[in-house]
C-alpha cells in the first residue's frame, strides 16, 4: 500500500499512563476551524503526520484509552468497525470529531 492510499494520518501520545491517539484525515492538517469565537489548527504536532491505512487505525483505537478523532473518512472507520455509534459525533466548523474514552 502507498502513502497516496493512505488518507490518514496519526500520532499516539503516551501520558499519565493514558495512550492517547489522535488521527485525522490528511488533507485536514495545517488547516483552522473556527467554532463560535474559537480556532482551533489541526496540527501536526498534534495529530501527527504518520499516515495509515484503515486496518492500521482500528488497530491503534483499540489500544488506545483515549482517542480524538477527526474528519469524516476517520470517523467513517470508527464507525464502520463498530466503535463509535451513529449519532456520537460532533461538528466543528463543518468537520466530523468524535472522542472515545476507554474506562478501564
Amino acid at each position: 500500500m502507498t502513502d497516496g492510499e493512505k488518507e490518514m494520518v496519526v500520532r499516539v501520545h503516551r501520558t499519565q499512563g493514558e495512550t492517547v491517539l489522535a488521527a485525522c484525515d490528511r488533507d485536514l492538517l495545517g488547516k483552522k476551524l473556527m467554532t463560535g469565537r474559537r480556532e482551533y489548527l489541526v496540527s501536526p504536532g498534534f495529530y501527527g503526520s504518520t499516515p495509515v491505512a484503515e486496518e492500521e487505525l482500528v488497530q491503534l483505537i483499540r489500544a488506545s484509552t483515549i482517542v480524538n478523532l477527526l474528519g469524516s473518512r476517520t470517523v467513517g472507520v470508527a464507525k464502520k468497525a463498530g466503535l463509535l455509534e451513529e449519532g456520537a459525533t460532533t461538528l466543528l466548523d463543518g468537520v466530523e470529531h468524535a472522542e472515545i474514552v476507554r474506562m478501564l
